[in-house]
């Protein structure tokens, strides 16, 4: 899927929304629609934001990301571990952000490979100027933007518990996946994003 997609910078507001994506998960399984899941956001104000427009943001990135979970996963999202629950939500988002997917991909999973239990500032910045020589979209992104992805990034994989620090030579920590999760997102023929995140 991920190959389908255009390379965005959208993420770098749009981070990790482990909690906001358990309660939207929550009445989907209510047999909430899109819809209705909308209004809730905005006229019960579910999510705790400020301004409507930024409600409506989040609401649709969030169902977005939610569009791409089937009801197994979206089952153990809710019911499952928290290590678990917190990997299903950040395979939704390498399903539905390009760049991101393949700094998992050609970063994260290489440092599985060769037992390198470290991301540093350089990984990004080697990352980033690669994608620039291969895209024109990314090459005229600002430093600024790059800036901000690597923020983002790093929160995220810190959020999801794949960074035991934000700040530094960042530790990478692995956590316990439930076997069956695995099998499952094995077996619907998505294996190369959950091997981006455990190595494989």
């Amino acid at each position: 899927m991920e190959n389908n997609l255009k390379y965005r910078s959208t993420i770098k507001s749009r981070p990790y929304f482990y909690n906001e994506t358990k309660s939207l998960s929550e009445l989907i399984l209510q047999g909430l629609n899109d819809l209705e899941i909308r209004e809730k956001v905005i006229k019960d104000n579910i999510l705790q934001l400020n301004s409507e427009a930024r409600k409506r943001e989040v609401a649709s990135t969030i169902l977005k990301r939610l569009e791409v979970l089937d009801e197994y996963l979206i089952k153990n999202l809710i019911h499952g571990d928290v290590e678990t629950s917190k990997i299903i939500v950040l395979y939704s988002i390498l399903k539905t952000d390009r760049l991101f997917f393949e700094f998992m991909n050609e970063v994260f999973r290489d440092k599985s490979s060769y037992q390198e239990m470290v991301i540093t500032d350089h990984d990004f910045y080697s990352f980033f100027e690669s994608k620039r020589q291969q895209s024109d979209i990314v090459a005229k992104w600002v430093d600024y933007t790059f800036y901000k992805l690597q923020q983002v990034y790093i929160r995220i994989l810190f959020e999801a518990g794949l960074l035991k620090s934000q700040k530094g030579d960042r530790e990478i920590n692995y956590p316990i996946i439930d076997p069956d999760v695995i099998d499952h997102i094995k077996a619907i023929g998505d294996s190369k994003y959950i091997e981006a995140i455990i190595g494989g």
